[in-house]
């Protein structure tokens, strides 16, 4: 398959999906989203940014995933994304909602001058920005929710990051029952949200400072 084919797919499952995932996305916003994932086809075999994926797969797993995030972001909402890697979900919601304020945390250099590449298509490319850091190493930004997909692998770091998060900002973390049981060794108070067409991934939502 071309990577013009591999783009036609990938629109296409967008279309297809969306209802799911209860986004509508416009033209533009679709041409943004596939401009970005061609970029991470072009960057994926030397940063090994996502798993090998097919189109389909990558718009539904990676993007309306991410999309998902927006049901949580009010407007203007400013938001901190913590282990960006390949940008994700963050990089989709920003391309989707030209009202958001973002910063991607990346503790690996090359894996930022992606994301700084990825910038390059969101609209008003000012209204986010990379930090290439470890979380722990730097003071958290004034933002209203922080978020994560990599916590699932390092759920240790849990508790680290709850700590760093702004005062009374909304952690939004995507993961399964391996941080599930993390956050209830927290003892965090935490809403959980199947994501559509999953039946092991979820949305985890508390406030700082939210312990049972």
């Amino acid at each position: 398959m071309t990577n013009d084919d591999q783009i036609k797919a990938f629109k296409d499952s967008l279309k297809a999906n969306q209802e799911s995932f209860r986004v509508m996305l416009t033209k533009d916003t679709l041409g943004r989203l596939s401009e970005y994932f061609r970029l991470v086809m072009k960057w994926n075999p030397r940063l090994h940014l996502v798993s090998p994926s097919s189109a389909n797969e990558f718009s539904v797993r990676h993007i309306l995933e991410s999309l998902w995030l927006l049901h949580h972001l009010p407007q203007n909402a400013r938001v901190a994304d913590v282990g960006s890697g390949a940008g994700l979900p963050l990089v989709p919601c920003l391309l989707a909602r030209t009202d958001l304020d973002g910063i991607l945390i990346e503790s690996s250099a090359k894996k930022g001058v992606f994301l700084r590449e990825a910038l390059k298509l969101v609209e008003r490319p000012d209204r986010a920005q990379v930090i290439t850091s470890r979380f722990e190493l730097i003071p958290a930004p004034r933002v209203d929710f922080v978020t994560s997909r990599a916590l699932d692998s390092f759920q240790e770091l849990l508790p680290d990051l709850i700590r760093w998060a702004p005062q009374s900002s909304r952690l939004l973390l995507f993961g399964g029952d391996n941080l599930r049981a993390t956050l209830d060794q927290q003892r965090i108070a935490y809403r959980l949200e199947l994501i559509p067409n999953s039946e092991e991934r979820f949305l985890f939502s508390f406030k700082r400072g939210e312990e049972l």
